[in-house]
């Protein structure tokens, strides 16, 4: 309604007529019977919360599929009501943590080792992980003309998809408990640890550029379709098979500015893991046309319905092995002892799950105070 309308209208408004509009602004506002429609009326008009939109980051893998999914079915802009979820992809963690500590997105889908170096080089003042994703989804996988045991390695080229990234830590930790030695930065060793896009990585597997990867999924699948061989799957080398290979990170200032937007979010990525772990074969293929649709190209079946099974999706950022990751890093020289108190902030999401009526998860004694 134009201003001069309003200011016309209300000039001419008695008394008579003001009480009854009182009367019914306060049954609007929770006072009256008709409360319940009036809530459902503004959630379904998409109220909007503290900011206008949110900015998201997160890869094109499957071991992002809350993410893909989540904005796919559109269950994420759904909990944030007329609050606009705006995307963006990377090709793996450390470019987006670049884009957090340079304020490009707010919220992001991203693997425990980028997470670790964003929170260190910026001494606990930009990020919180406030959530977990997901688990496994990893594999060595290589040509098994020249490669045939895991002691074959030995003087091959493996990519990794970027240095730091959390495949690279974890390929470099391996290539250490193995007793080889590689110099982290360069990749040059008694292994050759290729950094290579996950882009790429299946073009330069094709032309022999690379002898295997460890990678996350779908690239792991797509090699072995073109003829690799999974050697190893990474969640072998973990206790009860379960490691943190993506969680969900936000700067504290977003955080601090607007935690109702936060927890919209989350409230969003709890509803989205629920529905992906009860409909796994709509998942899969929603999974599918949101890569389809960002790429251009959907992943075959054959990819697909080999990588789906290796992922399992989860609330829990399963802390524990953060800590862990920090060590493999430590280890392969990547990183100096870090100091990790702090870097969760799980309140947010134990309050989303526990008016879901789920488990509350822990931060393994490395949370906010």
């Amino acid at each position: 309604m134009p201003a001069t309308t309003r200011t016309t209208l209300r000039r001419s408004l008695t008394a008579a007529t003001v009480l009854p509009l009182l009367i019914g602004a306060l049954a609007s506002c929770g006072y009256g019977s008709d409360a319940k429609n009036d809530e459902k009326k503004v959630a379904a008009e998409g109220a909007k919360l503290s900011a206008d939109t949110v900015r998201l980051g997160y890869f094109p893998n499957l071991t992002h599929a809350t993410a893909l999914v989540g904005d796919q079915e559109g269950l994420l802009q759904k909990e944030l009501g007329g609050t606009k979820l705006v995307p963006t992809t990377f090709n793996a963690g450390p470019s987006e943590i670049e884009a957090l500590n340079a304020d490009s997105i707010d919220i992001g889908f991203i693997g425990p080792s980028p997470s670790i170096n964003g929170y260190v080089k910026t001494k606990g003042s930009n990020l919180r992980i406030i959530g977990g994703s997901a688990s496994g989804g990893v594999k060595l996988v290589v040509n098994p003309a020249k490669i045939k045991t895991l002691d074959d390695l030995k003087g091959k080229k493996i990519a990794t998809p970027q240095l730091g990234n959390t495949q690279d830590v974890a390929f470099l930790n391996w290539i250490s408990e193995k007793g080889w030695k590689v110099d982290a930065q360069s990749g040059k060793g008694d292994v050759s640890v290729v950094r290579t896009d996950n882009k790429v990585t299946p073009n330069a597997y094709a032309s022999g550029a690379i002898d295997g990867a460890w990678v996350p999924e779908p690239t792991a699948s797509k090699l072995v379709s073109d003829g690799a061989k999974v050697l190893l799957d990474e969640s072998d080398l973990w206790p009860d098979k379960k490691f943190v290979i993506t969680n969900i990170i936000v700067s504290q200032k977003f955080l601090k500015a607007h935690p109702d937007v936060v927890e919209a979010f989350l409230r969003g990525a709890v509803k989205t893991n629920e529905w992906i772990n009860a409909n796994p074969d709509k998942a899969k293929a929603s999974a599918n046309a949101k890569l389809k649709a960002l790429s251009g190209k959907a992943l075959g079946a054959k990819v697909i319905d080999a990588a789906w099974p290796s992922i399992q999706f989860t609330n829990d950022p399963l802390a524990a092995t953060l800590q862990s990751q920090a060590d493999h890093a430590v280890k392969a020289g990547l990183l100096k002892q870090p100091e990790l108190a702090g870097i969760y902030d799980l309140k947010p999401l134990n309050k989303v799950l526990k008016a879901a009526g789920q488990p509350e998860v822990a931060d393994a004694g490395l949370g906010v105070k």
